[in-house]
């Protein structure tokens, strides 16, 4: 795949670049390796203070970051500055609680009496390099949920992003240079895929963070395992929306709509499997079809459109092969289901709604990546939540219940990395994000994320004579 940015408004290509020579990269590697040697001992005052200045920057160019990231992957203006602003939060919390959040930590003292010392801590130690593997579909977010945690801690970061967003690529780069940070803290490498197992095996690299493909994760778990390395994984997810009787039906089949197209549909964490119970199925179905029907497609810059086009023509063949699938083998399809007549240039795809969906059906077992909800009628709590983990992916979940005991129960059985009652699933500086299952390992933001790349250490001391 090419280094370049591609307007996916109307399929014509803006800007192409060139991969770094290897000598670069080469280049590159050598000088994070050598300000991660002085970069580990600054106060954490002084990472505090260049990342607030990142925020600062980041906050004033929050329009031109914007209208690049809508230009190189298609997602709404509006959507755009808002996540510019959530990374901008982001920062300010990292730099405002990294130091807490990084304390040491002093066990109880008959505990350390018990292992035969005089005093004992943990502390958190930074790492070193850490390559990031970046996707396209939250290009900034993705990126800055893993830097600011990382710089946070002392470590260095290298930057490999998606190939189709390298404007944003450059742009991150440059913006933690010019907020002051030393030459080599973040790197952003302009490399193919095929460049990541040499520099993720090279031995100044100490560890790896990626968010995207199923695949993607697999090939980089095992470069790193084979290398012994540590990495964090947050791939697919096909997240289960489960509306019990006892719901506001309204509001949910509202939110519904949100959560299923937000990013125009391509979000790892967007409701993908809206699971209905019997009762208020028909309620919620009228209301969710009719609010996926009034969506407006179109120009991702215009302040009236609610989704954009697919990121790249290949995401949206891929979508449509899931959606023909699904009706040869007898799904209805309630609304959408094709690409609009008044949008023939770039890679729009209306929002779409398949209902009686089977298990022989591809979009049941995988991922869709784009506006298209699958709609299912459930008897009880019981087969709800046998729906909500029929899959492979395990990455959040949401279920709509004013039942306490009901909530309970799906927290102890729904198989994901999180749960949310009565609203959708988002992402926050303090919450811990991540999945289980074929959705990835390990743990990004709040004080689980700063600690995945630090060395935990024990600090012992023996009695003195």
């Amino acid at each position: 795949m090419p280094i370049a940015t591609v307007n996916p408004a109307d399929g014509e290509t803006v800007q192409t670049f060139e991969a770094l020579s290897g000598d670069e990269v080469e280049r590159r590697l050598a000088l994070a390796d050598r300000t991660f040697a002085t970069y580990r001992t600054t106060s954490f005052a002084e990472r505090a203070r260049l990342l607030r200045a990142a925020a600062d920057l980041l906050e004033k160019e929050e329009a031109e970051i914007g209208r690049t990231m809508t230009l190189e992957m298609g997602k709404t203006y509006a959507a755009a500055r808002a996540e510019a602003a959530k990374c901008v939060k982001a920062m300010r919390w990292y730099a405002d609680r990294a130091e807490g959040l990084l304390a040491d930590e002093h066990p109880q003292q008959r505990d350390v009496e018990d292992s035969g010392a005089r005093a004992a801590r943990v502390v958190y130690r930074p790492l070193g390099v850490v390559l990031a593997v970046m996707p396209w579909n939250f290009p900034l977010w993705q990126v800055v949920r893993f830097a600011a945690p990382a710089l946070m801690a002392g470590n260095v970061g290298l930057l490999k992003h998606a190939s189709n967003v390298p404007r944003t690529a450059l742009y991150l780069g440059d913006l933690f240079r010019r907020a002051g940070f030393p030459e080599g803290a973040f790197q952003t490498l302009l490399v193919p895929s095929s460049a990541i197992e040499a520099i993720l095996r090279d031995p100044r690299v100490k560890a790896a963070t990626l968010t995207g493909s199923e695949p993607a994760g697999r090939s980089v778990a095992s470069i790193a395992g084979d290398e012994i390395k540590r990495t964090v994984l947050e791939l697919g997810g096909s997240d289960p929306y489960l509306v019990l009787p006892s719901a506001d039906v309204e509001r949910a089949a509202r939110t519904a709509v949100t959560a299923r197209v937000q990013n125009n549909g391509q979000s790892c964490i967007a409701a993908k499997r809206f699971l209905v119970h019997a009762d208020v199925y028909e309620e919620f179905a009228r209301a969710f079809v009719a609010g996926v029907a009034a969506l407006r497609v179109g120009d991702p810059m215009d302040e009236h459109t609610d989704v954009g086009p697919l990121s790249s023509e290949q995401g949206r063949a891929d979508l449509e092969e899931l959606v023909d699938d699904a009706v040869a083998k007898g799904a209805r399809v309630l609304t959408g289901g094709k690409r609009p007549e008044d949008r023939p240039a770039g890679w729009f795809y209306e929002p779409t709604v398949l209902a009686d969906i089977t298990p022989q059906m591809r979009v049941h077992r995988e991922e869709t990546f784009g506006p298209v909800a699958t709609l299912y009628r459930f008897a009880d709590l019981e087969e709800g939540i046998r729906l909500a983990n029929d899959t492979s992916f395990g990455l959040s979940s949401n279920v709509w219940t004013r039942d306490a005991a009901e909530k309970e129960r799906c927290v102890r059985d729904i198989e994901a990395g999180g749960v949310f009652f009565n609203g959708m699933t988002a992402s926050h500086p303090a919450l811990p994000f991540g999945g289980v299952k074929r959705s990835g390992y390990g743990r990004e933001l709040a004080g689980h994320g700063i600690k995945e790349f630090c060395n935990v250490t024990t600090v012992w001391e023996g009695p003195e004579d």
